[in-house]
């Protein structure tokens, strides 16, 4: 059914939020943009009043091609440090008001000077208008697969945006491609120009990169499938347990336990991960010692993990005691948990170790009905994994 409704028309009621519709691939030159502007001609077509907000061809000819005629809105100029550049015009959409508008790569950093820092900001503020709104994003651009990503492909991705800001979409399309077909397109010049091709192929683009990246967009579709399913049956049932007076079910809590220091964010973005495939809330715990202050490194650390907790929706609690599985515990009893997740313990040194009671056991024996994960560190595995490759090498 075409989006007729504009201000042009006068029929949009202004309080009605836009619908979100994200095009989702594994990688650069799947046909993400490609299909997004099919479906907007076929609304143009339809008499719909559709409007191209942001649009990256990166030179490729089929989609300049494709583009062609239809309306876009020209691109605004933001100053920086001595330097003009190019930048989505979002006052100039939400003045312009259609009833679609397609806006290319959702997780694109804005220049400063901007209204917001990342672009799914601006999107957020389009659909609070009341506007629909197409857009595309390959997978490897969520904040918590960021360390996945890293583990396999050996290439760090900087540019990331909150996996809730996928959660919230009203549709999410799969854009699917064989890494096959996919390196077929890249050797053709379908996706980069001839002078990159070949550094694209010895870096990114190799065969068991895309294999993998195809596999994690096809799970996190499924997954985000489900949750949305989880989320309508858990709304259900509560509305007819409201309807008939029934205790309701209890919602699972999950706690990671962390300490201030990088490695931490491998954990937080395990833990989300699970409370997202859980339907559990995620809280981090760091049990600090009594009486010491932080050093600069560890607040240093703290902060970056408060932004990212922020960033995934979780909740930053710090407890201090002397006392490690006791504070656990007892944070886990009063918040309801019903799991906890916590790194590999560190190995005991010094004559006294052998006497000590190791956390994970003394959690199991202070809280019999929570389930304790430990979490592995793929990283330190394939470091493991490549210094016996070496050692036999040697032989």
């Amino acid at each position: 059914m075409p989006l007729k409704a504009s201000r042009h028309h006068n029929v949009r009621v202004a309080s009605s939020r836009g619908h979100l519709k994200v095009f989702l691939g594994m990688a650069a030159g799947v046909g993400k943009t490609y299909r997004m502007l099919q479906e907007g001609y076929a609304e143009l077509q339809n008499g719909g009043d559709m409007l191209i907000g942001f649009l990256e061809t990166h030179k490729r000819a089929d989609i300049e091609r494709l583009a062609r005629g239809m309306p876009i809105l020209p691109r605004r100029m933001v100053s920086y440090r001595s330097m003009e550049l190019e930048e989505m015009d979002l006052p100039g959409i939400i003045e312009r008001a259609p009833a679609l508008c397609l806006i290319d790569e959702l997780a694109h950093t804005n220049a400063p000077g901007s209204e917001h820092e990342k672009r799914f900001e601006d999107v957020e503020d389009v659909l609070a208008a009341g506007i629909n709104v197409f857009t595309t994003l390959n997978v490897q651009h969520l904040e918590s697969l960021n360390d996945r990503i890293t583990e396999l492909s050996g290439i760090r991705v900087r540019e990331t945006l909150p996996d809730g800001v996928l959660a919230r979409a009203d549709e999410v399309v799969l854009i699917d491609l064989s890494p096959e077909a996919l390196l077929d397109r890249l050797r053709a010049g379908k996706i980069y120009p001839t002078e990159r091709i070949d550094m694209a192929l010895n870096n990114f683009f190799r065969v068991e990169n895309l294999a993998m990246l195809r596999e994690i967009a096809l799970r996190q579709v499924a997954e985000d499938v489900e949750v949305k399913r989880l989320t309508t049956e858990t709304v259900g049932s509560r509305e007819d347990a409201l309807a008939a007076d029934a205790p309701q079910a209890v919602s699972e809590r999950l706690l990671a336990l962390v300490e201030p220091q990088p490695s931490a964010q491998r954990l937080v973005r395990r833990g989300w991960r699970s409370a997202q495939r859980l339907g559990a809330e995620l809280e981090l715990l760091w049990v600090k010692p009594p009486g010491r202050d932080a050093s600069e490194e560890e607040e240093r650390s703290l902060k970056a993990l408060r932004q990212l907790a922020s960033v995934l929706g979780a909740k930053v609690l710090v407890e201090e005691s002397d006392d490690l599985a006791g504070a656990v515990a007892d944070v886990a009893r009063r918040h309801g948990t019903t799991y906890i997740l916590m790194g590999r313990p560190k190995h005991l040194r010094g004559g006294l170790s052998r006497w000590r009671t190791p956390l994970l056991q003394r959690l199991l024996d202070l809280l019999p009905g929570v389930d304790i994960r430990l979490v592995a560190d793929r990283a330190q595995r394939r470091a493991a994994e490549q210094i016996r490759v070496d050692a036999l090498e040697r032989l």
